[in-house]
């Protein structure tokens, strides 16, 4: 699918991020985009900035707040897209909504940890099914996955856990492939992508506690400093001394760090996702990182664990430990 004007695509995930991006870029190629998210103001933003643009006639974009988590929200977002872009058939399906949270099976609770995972891994086979019979009524069609890196190496720091998240990824990588024999055989007009980007740099760290609290303002609930507390505690620190102005601070200046050290943007992640796409590769590793990492991996996996691996990797691919 090499051209993608005159396309109908859904994005998920499309608030902030990697996902506002795909819209924006997908719109300026002259595709016609239906994005979900559940941050209204986040999906606001994406369509002020997406018309802010001189777009092209008949295209049309549509928001629509969904929790990709809850299947019955899903088929109502697949109901919208028909009816508001009057259409039985989509072109391309974007499963790219995730959180983070629910690092540790041993100290965060168990509600924080299925809603990473369920985000993560579910929406992906919620929105799948769901859009499946949508995509087979179309000339092509592409089924697009976000894994990670963390889909093939389950660590962001030698003294992180990161097991929700990475059972998710890990989850999206294993059905991405499995698809590629599936779809062959009863749907070859189908292709799926699976992407695994490295460190991009978006909004998901500051994101992922709003998500989980179901809070969208900027102040944090106690809830929210609860599993902050949580997820500190779960990398060894001792949060006892810790004042709740202490906590708020750290967590948002690892969302600073993660967003402004990153070594690509969420643009240029998405302008590779797009040509993985448009060039028909069904695996898209996203970034120098991603691809130093997946080598090292491969080369050692026995060692892929031990803290001089992630050292190693750390000092040569320039991530900032503690990230």
């Amino acid at each position: 699918m090499k051209d993608l004007a005159g396309r109908i695509a859904i994005v998920t995930g499309g608030g902030s991020g990697m996902g506002r991006e795909l819209v924006r870029q997908l719109v300026a190629e002259g595709c016609s985009v239906a994005t979900c998210d559940v941050s209204a103001s986040g999906l606001a933003e994406t369509r002020r900035l997406c018309e802010q643009e001189r777009l092209p006639q008949g295209l049309r974009i549509t928001t629509h707040i969904v929790d990709v988590a809850d299947e019955s929200q899903v088929k109502r977002f697949r109901d919208e897209v028909a009816a508001q872009h009057e259409t039985d058939r989509i072109h391309l399906l974007f499963n790219n909504a995730g959180i983070g949270g629910g690092s540790s099976m041993i100290v965060n609770d168990r509600e924080e940890w299925e809603r990473t995972f369920n985000i993560g891994w579910g929406g992906v086979y919620y929105c799948t099914r769901t859009f499946l019979p949508m995509l087979q009524k179309a000339d092509k069609g592409h089924i697009i996955n976000t894994s990670s890196v963390n889909g093939f190496w389950a660590s962001i720091g030698a003294n992180i856990p990161q097991t929700a998240y990475s059972a998710a990824k890990f989850a999206v990588k294993g059905f991405s492939e499995a698809l590629q024999t599936d779809l062959r055989l009863h749907a070859p007009h189908i292709k799926c992508s699976v992407v695994m980007p490295g460190h991009i740099g978006t909004g998901i760290a500051a994101n992922t506690g709003k998500v989980q609290s179901g809070n969208d303002s900027d102040s944090m609930t106690e809830r929210q400093l609860r599993q902050a507390r949580a997820r500190i505690a779960a990398m060894g620190v001792d949060v006892s001394k810790m004042s709740d102005a202490d906590v708020e601070k750290r967590v948002r200046e690892r969302a600073r760090r993660f967003l402004d050290e990153a070594p690509m943007s969420a643009a240029e992640a998405a302008a590779v996702i797009l040509d993985g796409v448009k060039a028909d590769r069904w695996r898209i590793l996203v970034g120098e990182d991603a691809r130093k990492i997946d080598e090292l991996v491969r080369r050692s996996p026995e060692q892929a664990y031990d803290v001089d691996f992630f050292d190693k990797f750390t000092a040569e691919v320039g991530w900032k430990v503690g990230r």
